[in-house]
């Protein structure tokens, strides 16, 4: 018996012994039951186009066309093709606002023309149609945008830029239009080791380790504080954020490090706002820390792996979600191609239920549906989208049958159309 095979019979036992004594939260499955369907957003690398339009993609050559939409049935999860907004500048991260009005895409891009920096593209969106209306593009404040978010006051996207090193506040104006950047930091110190503290064994996991890269940032849920991570510095910073002028100030401490070579790549807060997981990109592991929301202090004080006990080679970690209901912490490998499930503990500490294969290649990023009871996976080397039923009381993930193609998918965002 593989070790695979294994850690998925431990899962089943574990998620039999979930289901039986986990209450079913109803809150969260009657969340987003309304009429009609969801509308979802894909991001793509699309670099083919780069060929028609003027802007110079510094990227591998991508299989995806822009951004694509679809409806998605709210009852069996499946997707059907709407249309698509083709651009060639490979919009790899989507946000969309709180109303759902507007769609704000990170365009992946090393250089427009001659100049060395990326681009943000800000839309207006059809909710009955799921049509995107382009309203503008600016600079990104560094290149290789690679990650966009909103800050809870609605008044500023937040951007992280990975071949820049550099992360970078901009205006949302009137009508959802973006200003230019109102203020951009660009990371220094002193680059981390191309082998990872907690690589498994064997592993040749070697990405980001020449330079800086921004990979994530985002405001912590009260708004006052900005975290972002870079993946070369192996550093997880944290800004003081003045919600008025959109600047940046360093907070104290400033930075807080992860072990050398780890490479940190995304996190997410639990819903008590309390507790951060980062997931670390050559590492494989997951880190708990502490969240003081009122000084914006993280403390770390859990390291576990997001691969199966007794995996050797290589992975990339990718995306992390914490569960609505704050029970369980969902994180992507890459290579080992699967989505690993961690149950988490009353005092926020996780244990490794077990994973399920995503039915695709390098599965880049997930995403729930507003009910949280199904889960899609994008798998950038597939070229598809896999859709998996969520187990609410165990956290159990299932495959529908649902796959969706895409080429290069990125990262997807739903909107729920018939909400407020």
């Amino acid at each position: 018996m593989t070790s695979s095979d294994r850690s998925r019979r431990l899962f089943l036992k574990e998620s039999l012994a979930l289901a039986a004594t986990a209450p079913i939260v109803a809150g969260s499955l009657r969340a987003g039951q309304g009429g009609g369907d969801l509308l979802a957003f894909v991001g793509t690398f699309s670099s083919p186009l780069r060929d028609v339009l003027p802007t110079q993609v510094d990227l591998p050559p991508g299989n995806g066309r822009g951004i694509h939409v679809f409806r998605v049935d709210r009852e069996t999860g499946a997707m059907t093709a709407v249309g698509v907004h083709e651009m060639g500048t490979s919009p790899s991260c989507l946000a969309l606002d709180a109303s759902g009005t507007h769609l704000y895409s990170a365009n992946e891009t090393d250089r427009v023309g001659d100049d060395k920096h990326g681009t943000v593209s800000a839309f207006a969106v059809d909710r009955a149609t799921g049509t995107l209306t382009p309203l503008n593009t600016v600079q990104s404040g560094g290149a290789g945008p690679t990650y966009v978010s909103l800050h809870p006051s609605g008044r500023f996207l937040l951007v992280a830029n990975y071949f820049g090193g550099s992360v970078a506040v901009l205006p949302i104006l009137e009508g959802g239009k973006l200003g230019e950047p109102v203020d951009a930091k660009v990371d220094a110190g002193e680059i981390g080791p191309r082998k990872a503290t907690h690589a498994p064994p064997g592993s040749f996991a070697i990405s980001g380790h020449d330079r800086t890269h921004a990979h994530m940032i985002q405001a912590d849920p009260s708004g006052r504080f900005v975290i972002h991570v870079d993946l070369g510095l192996d550093r997880i910073f944290v800004w003081k954020f003045d919600a008025e002028t959109g600047k940046l100030t360093p907070n104290e401490p400033h930075a807080v490090a992860l072990p050398p070579g780890d490479g940190p790549r995304h996190f997410h807060f639990h819903p008590n706002g309390r507790w951060f997981y980062s997931i670390q990109e050559e590492g494989s592991t997951i880190v708990l820390f502490d969240y003081d929301a009122e000084r914006g202090r993280l403390s770390p004080r859990q390291t576990i792996s997001t691969l199966p006990p007794g995996f050797a080679g290589s992975n990339f970690t990718s995306e992390i979600l914490v569960s609505a209901d704050g029970r369980f912490v969902y994180a992507g490998n890459r290579l080992h191609d699967s989505i690993a499930i961690l149950a988490v503990g009353p005092d926020g500490t996780l244990s490794y239920v077990g994973e399920e294969w995503t039915r695709g290649d390098y599965p880049r990023s997930f995403s729930f549906d507003p009910t949280g009871r199904f889960l899609y996976c994008c798998n950038q080397r597939g070229d598809n989208i896999a859709v998996f039923r969520v187990d609410v009381p165990s956290g159990g993930l299932a495959f529908t049958g649902h796959y969706v193609p895409v080429g290069n998918p990125s990262h997807v965002v739903i909107l729920d159309a018939a909400g407020a």
